[in-house]
């Protein structure tokens, strides 16, 4: 007989709990959701108040066979999943498929799994609150009546295998929406003037507040300045403090660790999850920047040990977000004692960061002495306009929360930004005389907006009041997967820009180049999400309507808070939202499917179209004729090339591809362009070209390297394989030698020589080694997963949609 059977949701988190609990307690997960809306037309019934019906998925069978029979035993089953929307639902999804009394169940909650925080919890359970799991149902069915009514419009209209969904669209449109605004952008330049004096063996170095729009404007300045004196006119030393960032939330979690770390938001959550589920952090989502009492002493005392009773200076945040659902705490380390948190090195360093960041939130502001000195320039012809250069200096006078940390800056943050502390300045006084060493006049160009990165659209998302914590990776992870964004570098190009210098009297201008535009782990849109944004637009405004997602989310928040009824919201929405379903069947398939005629060919006389197609954009040179034979002539765009900005010279280059570069070992060796970039094909293989070789200019002696080290690659990780069973092979890997048998990847044990196994070994091992299957398989499934399940369900129906996919016509870029 069990006493107490606690039940949580991941295996880690199972393990830890415990520990902590006594004999009496036997702790058991269940591996996530346990229930979810079938596929088909039956999950929701809408004429009966959106009655949904839930099935128990079939992975998790097994599991709740366990769970039943456990909980049949016990005297008190104790239901522990996270203390959010989620979590409230998979405890009342527990309790419908064990079919748990509820005199015997209870409900807990904690933020942090700590020995105290368990104990507190059991000591004062509570049933299930069903405005949370209302909340939960009402995002989950009305998620799933926008994909499974819109995505269908989509395969219908412009190609099979789209989807849509309330979130993702608008995380999608806010991509499209940044990428025609950097299109669209002109660059303008201007004239900054910095000079550089000696004084007393150091640089001073100082700036003219204004810039000039020509480089006339800017080489008469300099001209002006020949032979002219220049002195320290007034000196502004004035006190400043600077107040250290509040405690982690979700999304600025995100934000810092790409920031500092360079994870993506996925990998954040990832990491995080184990960190929260091995009791060393704070749940870890969250829209509270809340510190409990019991954290900020100890966080006070950490402090006082490592840096002594000034540096304390205990701060109470308040979250801005009308929104915030989870309103209990900000993510903290569970213990401000401990400076190791995991001996993994990405979760020791994202436990560093969180360690550091909640640590100055309660440590003194920093002190600093900012000083500006104004430097008269006195012109041999009179005076004029621009007769002031300005430096600053800034001197820290007591380092405060500096001692810890420092809040990194997003790319459209850091020209503007000002907070930096600057250099000190050399010892200066006023009516001091300044020796010229060296004055510029650089020639500097605006610059677009940059592009989202992951952690920069989250930051974008959270700041319209779209999504939420738990959406907010899952909706950055299915833009990527759906193929309507893709992260990506892109190179920048070269670009000239003036310099005009004042040297020794003397004035020389010079033409320099630079790389601009450069891009690292950028978000791109592709054409599909091009094509489909606009036709959203037009035809279901309100679905992708930035407002109208936000003002969604506040409506969960008020049925969460019990002061709405979900059916209601529903049935609000959706009324609306069919009838914008049935009349789009009058929309013509034509006027969206993106194409653009870019005009004639000059040397054959046939038109040429770009259109999108099943493998993505490409363009066409001519239609088929069926009397002569003749067929069109197909060619995929490249990385970076826009339907919507494509010239007829451009889709003229594409159609030089494919070419063949030559021959090797009697086979041609032709050079084109793919579905994942440019490559060599020869004799049936394919061989990826790399960023620095042009297929329209590779050359015969590059082509046949390229093929040679592929094969000697390829030779060096086989090991062994098996020809009455091709599927089972023996491999060389980053991490050492490993078997691969189908789609498993099997460790070989120590002892055995990967060169000596038999396959019977091989298949044994394979036999031996469980699938990958679920949210934490292996370690954890990634975190930024866990609330996904909404979304991928939504979309689970699509595989069967393929099929015509087989029959659309002029497939041609297949084969790029």
């Amino acid at each position: 007989m069990i006493k107490n059977l606690v039940i949580v949701e991941s295996p880690a988190k199972a393990k830890t709990i415990e520990g902590y609990l006594g004999k009496d307690f036997v702790v058991k997960s269940s591996f996530g959701h346990v229930r979810d809306l079938p596929k088909g037309n039956n999950a929701i019934d809408i004429q009966n108040g959106f009655k949904p019906t839930y099935v128990v998925s079939s992975d998790k069978k097994e599991v709740i066979s366990q769970l039943k029979k456990l909980a049949k035993e016990a005297e008190l089953v104790w239901l522990a999943s996270d203390d959010d929307r989620e979590g409230e639902a998979i405890s009342w999804h527990l309790t419908e498929a064990l079919d748990l009394n509820h005199t015997k169940t209870r409900r807990i909650v904690f933020r942090e799994i700590t020995k105290n925080a368990i104990l507190n919890a059991i000591s004062s359970p509570r049933g299930i609150d069903m405005d949370l799991v209302n909340a939960q149902q009402a995002r989950r069915i009305l998620d799933r009546l926008v994909g499974f009514e819109l995505s269908p419009v989509l395969w219908k209209k412009i190609k099979t295998g789209l989807s849509a969904g309330r979130v993702q669209s608008v995380a999608v449109r806010l991509v499209v929406e940044r990428e025609r605004e950097i299109e669209r952008f002109k660059a303008e330049a201007t004239f900054r003037v910095t000079a550089k004096f000696d004084v007393q063996g150091k640089t001073l170095e100082a700036e003219l507040p204004a810039k000039f729009k020509t480089e006339e404007e800017a080489q008469a300045f300099l001209q002006r300045c020949l032979g002219a004196s220049y002195t320290i006119d007034n000196l502004e030393t004035k006190p400043l403090k600077r107040s250290p960032a509040p405690p982690f939330t979700t999304s600025t979690l995100q934000q810092e660790a790409s920031r500092k770390l360079y994870f993506s938001v996925a990998q954040t959550m990832t990491v995080a999850q184990r960190l929260y589920e091995a009791g060393k952090i704070s749940y870890m989502r969250t829209d509270s920047l809340n510190l409990s009492d019991e954290a900020i002493q100890g966080a006070a005392n950490a402090i006082k040990n490592s840096f002594g009773e000034r540096f304390v200076k205990t701060r109470k945040f308040k979250t801005k977000s009308q929104g915030a659902q989870e309103a209990h705490e900000a993510i903290r380390p569970t213990d401000f004692s401990a400076l190791v948190g995991s001996t993994d090195r990405n979760e020791q360093r994202l436990y560093e960061l969180i360690w550091k960041r909640a640590i100055a939130s309660q440590m003194a502001d920093a002190e600093i002495e900012k000083t500006t000195a104004s430097i008269a320039i006195g012109f041999k012809q009179g005076p004029g306009d621009h007769n002031r250069l300005v430096a600053t200096g800034e001197v820290i006078k007591f380092e405060g929360f500096l001692k810890v940390y420092i809040e990194s800056k997003d790319d459209e943050d850091a020209e503007t930004a000002d907070d930096d502390v600057k250099g000190m300045l050399p010892p200066l006084s006023i009516g001091q005389q300044l020796q010229l060493r060296q004055m510029q006049a650089l020639e500097r160009y605006s610059r677009p907006a940059p592009r989202y990165t992951e952690a920069s659209l989250v930051k974008k998302l959270e700041e319209m009041g779209i999504g939420r914590p738990s959406t907010y990776a899952p909706t950055i992870s299915t833009v990527q997967k759906r193929g309507y964004v893709e992260k990506d570098s892109r190179d920048g190009k070269e670009r000239r820009f003036r310099v005009l210098t004042l040297q020794n009297d003397d004035i020389t201008s010079q033409t320099k180049t630079e790389i601009t535009g450069a891009e690292k782990n950028k978000l791109f849109p592709t054409d599909t999400a091009m094509v489909v944004n606009d036709f959203l637009i037009e035809h279901f405004p309100t679905v992708i309507d930035y407002s109208f997602t936000a003002n969604v989310e506040a409506e969960f928040d008020e049925i969460a808070h019990g002061t709405k009824e979900w059916e209601s919201m529903l049935d609000n929405f959706y009324q609306k939202f069919h009838k914008r379903i049935e009349s789009s069947e009058n929309i013509s398939r034509a006027d969206v499917s993106g194409a653009r005629e870019l005009g004639v060919d000059p040397a054959t006389g046939k038109t040429v179209v770009a259109k999108l197609g099943r493998f993505g954009p490409y363009v066409q040179l001519g239609e088929e004729d069926t009397e002569t034979g003749t067929k069109p002539i197909y060619a995929s765009l490249r990385k970076g090339q826009f339907i919507e900005s494509l010239t007829l010279e451009d889709a003229l280059e594409l159609f030089k591809l494919p070419r063949i570069v030559g021959t090797y070992e009697d086979k041609d060796m032709t050079a084109a362009i793919g579905r994942f970039g440019p490559y060599i094909r020869h004799n049936s293989k394919f061989y990826s070209l790399p960023k620095t070789i042009d297929p329209l200019t590779v050359t015969p002696d590059e082509a046949i390297a390229l093929i040679e080290a592929k094969r000697k690659a390829d030779a060096e990780k086989l090991i062994k394989e098996f020809p009455e069973n091709p599927d089972v092979q023996v491999l060389n890997g980053r991490f050492g030698p490993y078997i691969v048998a189908g789609k498993k990847n099997v460790k070989i044990p120590k002892g055995k020589e990967p060169s000596e196994l038999t396959l019977q070994e091989c298949l044994d091992l394979a036999e031996a080694t469980p699938e990958k299957k679920g949210r934490f398989a292996k370690k954890a499934a990634p975190a930024a997963e866990k609330k996904a399940p909404a979304e991928k369900k939504t979309t689970a129906k699509k595989p069967a949609a393929k099929k015509p996919a087989a029959k659309t016509t002029k497939a041609a870029p297949k084969k790029k």
